[in-house]
């Protein structure tokens, strides 16, 4: 059974989104991204050198990390939930996408946003990024219900990003064609349960670290 280390509604949720959306069983670990401990106090260094999730324990024992990859391995792992197309043109569109998201949106703008370190000039320059790269998005999204011609872990990673949109400043108002494909991809089942989950365990978290 695969095991994700996590940290609640960071990227990683993305995974969780894909593994309830296939129907799969896997094993769930939390980390504290903050202390870089596993839930048994463990050193989640020892275990990824980076220090981020996602990370998951694939089948033969081996840690695979990397948004993208973990995302194409659980689709690959369990094609018949159709979260990837099968190698060829529409392999090739995901990638691009899986790109798009991770270079573009999470880490030239969300990243600086995210990091309690990042200073003030590079959050306004991330903000600046931003009218372009949700413009592509936009465009592509006012003619289409998903990034592909269904429901795709792309589509799982780019909720996951745009979950973080009003908590750090980024207004989803100028692009509603994003704002209702966010709604409808966080109403299907699978999403939703990942995400009310992770929700709940977040604001357990933030209340603890409140009360210490």
């Amino acid at each position: 059974m695969m095991n994700l280390y996590f940290s609640p509604l960071a990227c990683s949720l993305a995974t969780r989104m894909a593994l309830y959306e296939a129907g799969a069983e896997a094993k769930f670990t939390q980390v504290d991204l903050r202390t870089k401990r596993v839930a048994d106090g463990s050193d989640f260094l020892a275990i990824a050198p980076m220090g981020q999730v996602p990370a998951l324990r694939i089948e033969d024992g081996s840690l695979l990390t990397e948004n993208t990859a973990v995302l194409q391995h659980v689709a690959d792992r369990f094609p018949d939930a159709r979260l990837a197309p099968p190698d060829g043109a529409e392999r090739s569109r995901l990638r691009q996408w899986l790109g798009f998201v991770g270079t573009e949106l999470h880490k030239a703008v969300f990243a600086p946003l995210v990091d309690p370190k990042s200073p003030e000039d590079a959050k306004s320059y991330a903000h600046e990024k931003v009218a372009l790269r949700f413009g592509i998005v936009q465009n592509r999204l006012a003619a289409h219900d998903f990034l592909l011609d269904r429901f795709s872990v792309a589509d799982a990673y780019l909720a996951t990003i745009l979950n973080w949109a009003a908590t750090f400043g980024v207004d989803l108002g100028p692009w509603p064609a994003i704002r209702s494909y966010h709604k409808r991809v966080l109403d299907r089942p699978g999403v939703a349960r990942a995400f009310g989950e992770e929700l709940a365990m977040y604001r357990d978290e933030q209340a603890k670290r409140a009360s210490a």
